[in-house]
């Protein structure tokens, strides 16, 4: 639960500090397009040919991260949902065997506990795997932008 915890908390960190970039480079380079079109032959060309294909570069490695994360959590919710269906099956056959009462009961009853606590685990593992899949989708426009910040601070 911490480490999920700390996931969620690094994710937020990444996604203020990509708003706090972003903002710095859109600045910087609306004033470094107003140059170029006051001046230009002294225009920073390199810098105004990056502005397009960093962004494709890093939002095509985004959408891949993203579609790996998207296949995991697919996977994992087919783990899951194919499992409980053989839980299901395993009590509709302990509740047919059932030749008391309490018998009846006690299977219904061990399904439902154990359904209440495979969902909760089931829960925090699939928080965690989307946390870890935003992070990854996340990382190369945040290193992007952030890189950019830096370099056009100076």
């Amino acid at each position: 639960m911490q480490k999920t915890a700390r996931n969620a908390l690094r994710n937020a960190q990444a996604g203020q500090e990509l708003a706090q970039a972003s903002a710095a480079v859109i600045t910087r380079r609306l004033g470094i397009m107003g140059e170029a079109m006051a001046d230009p032959l002294r225009a920073d060309h390199a810098e105004l040919g990056r502005m397009g294909t960093e962004k494709v570069e890093a939002m095509a490695a985004s959408a891949g991260a993203a579609y790996a994360g998207a296949m995991d959590l697919a996977e994992r919710a087919g783990r899951a949902a194919a499992r409980e269906g053989a839980e299901a099956a395993d009590c509709l056959a302990r509740l047919a065997r059932a030749d008391t009462p309490f018998a009846f009961a006690a299977a219904q009853s061990d399904w439902a506990m154990g359904a209440w606590s495979r969902a909760m685990s089931d829960g925090w593992a699939f928080y965690g795997a989307a946390l870890k899949a935003q992070g990854q989708a996340l990382a190369p426009v945040h290193a992007k932008a952030t890189a950019n910040a830096r370099r056009l601070k100076r």
